[in-house]
């Protein structure tokens, strides 16, 4: 529909008209050398190209509204995971898929648009049931995203009714009806399965770990059922418990020996009658590792703050806490070896009475990482001597009581960036009063808030010189930052980062090789590929690119493949795919300045078999789901009755209505009217010899 609005009153279009029919008739009134009928349809020409003239000047605007019809939108929703192939023979797919299509046909020529999705939300034309996975709400929401601002008329799911992943779809609500197809077995067969594995991936060499193994057994009462683990085919421990119609569990010890990662096997008895044996076996991956990293504080008295550093150390699985303090907690010569010492914590060590000074000195002059926290008790004079990267101007006595600032240009490491608003509120430390210097080469964490005046003066900063790092704390009682903390907020998020992120890094030994290859995680899924990522750098350790990478893998059984790919800027990872389940050893190679360079490691390749733990149907859950969102639940082969069902329902397209304004002055064809009344009056006088 079109209408014409005028900016000013239509009332001038009268106007208008006299006006372009005088001056008509002014110009043609005169004699002309050709006939009074040619003279006519000359004026009425040159009237009607006069009043378009006019007519545009008041500035009309064409309002067109079009009518846009949207087709309903019907969804064909195909469960392509494992467990309907496992359950429902080819011939049966075949004839649903079949069938389906049929239905998809019907609901086309009835005027709706029919989309075809598997689970993962993507349209496809041939379903092939390879997802390890089923999500059916997180299906059914991808559709309502992907469609959001269509009309869904309604969604047709074909599935088991069997989901692992996700929450049940019956928790949640949709816009749209869901018409359920039933597939598969819902028939309750005698199984027993391995419902889960609880286990630490990572363990220490020389420790034992544990692994809870949790077994189901249906339609099963009274067996006696026999769980075994197994490495490299050696049995390691075997438990025998009787089913009582609740899970069982069963917990094993086994003992972490070699280094690296290691493959366990969980097996249980195959009983007679067992219509699903694969949910019997199971395989888990273990990382052992040296041992943890040995975190030692060194004092010479107790003190409040070694209890705090001790609760955030201890919170980290991969660190020892070990303290020693001369003549009251000692710890063995054998462990006071800096080669077995991460990184040594000396709280207001040397100390004034000298209890602490060999200590002190043995770890100096190795290249144990160091934090020294000052204090009261600390000997300056001795400290200075030992090339530390704090010297004082004098030895003072005297003590002030300032605060922290984050240094918001440290980079070492990040914070969040709320810290700096709960240091801000911490109880003030006590530091020596007098001028300190620290190395130029050291980077201030913390600086010295003195009242409420912010200073340069380094409060906690850190120093990295001959591939030691060394932390330095210009004043001791941090226990009452800790104190504080908690009173204020329940909890010490603040300094457990604070001091957590410190120790990390200080107890980290820095990577300083040219070449660096690996995987980019430790465990991999058997359906998704190998991710390696390499790097190498020059002598100042820049990235370069270029190199060819060469990675050689060998599996448990022996067996090598090579790969080979070259490095460029933005392209440092090469994906491997198509690898069985397993540890893979691999070794990377590469040339840096014509010196061959080297990386060994190892990962692991899981098989994800969560889609056979349940091979029976839930045609329950389905009925549930058709009724929750008002559509039906049909048997695979009832899907005519659903195809007749559907037939009856009309197909109400949805009109959109779209409204658009254009100035007549701008559409073209009134530019070629024009055209063409001016040219035919101005051809026809030069033919009768007027011009």
């Amino acid at each position: 529909m079109q209408q014409i609005i005028f900016d000013s009153s239509p009332a001038y279009l009268l106007f208008c008209l006299f006006l372009a029919v005088g001056i008509a008739y002014f110009l043609y009134r005169a004699s002309h050398p050709w006939s009074k009928m040619w003279n006519r349809i000359l004026l009425a020409l040159r009237a009607v190209l006069l009043f378009a003239l006019f007519f545009l000047l008041l500035g009309p605007i064409v309002r067109q509204i079009s009518n846009i019809f949207e087709k309903p939108l019907f969804i064909v929703l195909h469960d392509n995971s494992v467990s309907v192939k496992e359950t429902t023979d080819s011939t049966t797919l075949h004839a649903v898929e079949s069938q389906l299509r049929t239905a998809q046909q019907q609901l086309e020529e009835k005027g709706y648009e029919v989309a075809v999705n598997d689970l993962s939300g993507e349209q496809v034309n041939a379903i092939s049931y390879m997802a390890n996975v089923t999500d059916l709400n997180g299906a059914l929401r991808k559709i309502a995203n992907r469609y959001e601002g269509k009309k869904i008329a309604g969604v047709i799911l074909a599935s088991d009714g069997v989901y692992n992943a996700g929450i049940t779809p019956l928790y949640a609500s949709y816009t749209f009806p869901v018409y359920t197809v039933g597939v598969g077995d819902s028939s309750e067969h005698a199984d027993i399965s391995i419902k889960n594995v609880a286990y630490n991936k990572i363990a220490y060499q020389g420790n034992k770990f544990p692994v809870r193994v949790e077994v189901a057994a249906r339609n099963m009462p009274n067996q006696s059922v026999k769980v075994s683990l197994l490495q490299r085919g050696k049995l390691l421990e075997q438990q025998t418990k009787t089913t009582n119609g609740q899970l069982l569990v069963y917990d094993f010890q086994p003992l972490a020996n070699d280094q690296g990662i290691q493959k366990l096997d969980i097996q249980v008895e195959v009983k007679p009658g067992e219509s699903n044996t694969r949910n019997n076996v199971a395989s888990i991956f273990v990382e052992v590792v040296e041992g943890k990293k040995k975190i030692l504080v060194v004092s010479p008295s107790p003190h409040p703050d070694i209890k705090a550093l001790r609760e955030v150390i201890d919170k980290n699985s991969n660190y020892e806490f070990l303290l020693h303090i001369p003549q009251l907690n000692e710890q063995p010569a054998s462990i006071l070896q800096p080669e077995k010492i991460d990184l040594v914590i000396f709280h207001q060590v040397p100390d004034l009475r000298g209890a602490t000074r060999a200590i002190f000195q043995q770890f100096v002059k190795s290249k144990t990482s160091l934090l020294l926290i000052l204090g009261a008790q600390t000997d300056l004079r001795l400290l200075s001597q030992q090339g530390m990267p704090v010297k004082f101007d004098g030895f003072p006595r005297e003590f002030d009581d300032v605060t922290p600032v984050v240094n918001a240009a440290f980079s070492n490491f990040t914070l969040s960036p709320d810290i700096n608003n709960i240091l801000s509120e911490y109880p003030p430390l006590s530091v020596h009063f007098g001028k300190v210097n620290i190395a130029l080469s050291a980077t201030p964490l913390l600086f010295q808030r003195v009242g409420s005046l912010a200073t340069q003066k380094p409060l906690l900063a850190v120093d990295v010189q001959d591939n030691r790092k060394t932390g330095v704390l210009l004043g001791e009682g941090v226990w009452r930052w800790r104190l504080n903390e908690f009173d204020r907020t329940e909890n010490t998020v603040a300094f457990d980062e604070l001091f957590g992120k410190l120790i990390q890094y200080l107890s980290t030994t820095e990577d300083k090789r040219k070449f660096r290859s690996y995987p980019v995680q430790q465990e991999f899924s058997d359906t998704e590929p190998v991710v390696f990522e390499s790097q190498v750098y020059n002598d100042i350790y820049e990235p370069v690119f270029g190199n060819t990478i060469e990675i050689d893998l060998a599996d448990e059984h022996g067996q090598k493949k090579s790969y080979r790919y070259v490095t460029s800027p933005g392209n440092n990872r090469y994906q491997i795919g198509g690898l069985k389940e397993g540890v893979y050893r691999y070794r990377a190679r590469t040339t840096v300045q014509q010196k061959n360079e080297e990386v060994r490691g190892e990962f692991a390749v899981v098989q994800r078999q969560i889609e056979l733990q349940n091979l029976t149907a839930d045609f329950n859950l389905l009925r549930k789901l058709a009724s929750n969102t008002g559509g039906k639940f049909y048997h695979a082969s009832q899907i005519a009755a659903m195809q007749q069902d559907l037939s009856k329902a009309e197909a109400r397209s949805v009109i959109h209505t779209e409204e658009s304004y254009k100035a007549v002055v701008n559409l073209k064809w009134v530019f070629f009217l024009l055209l063409l009344l001016i040219s035919i009056e101005w051809f026809s006088r030069r033919y009768w010899g007027s011009y």
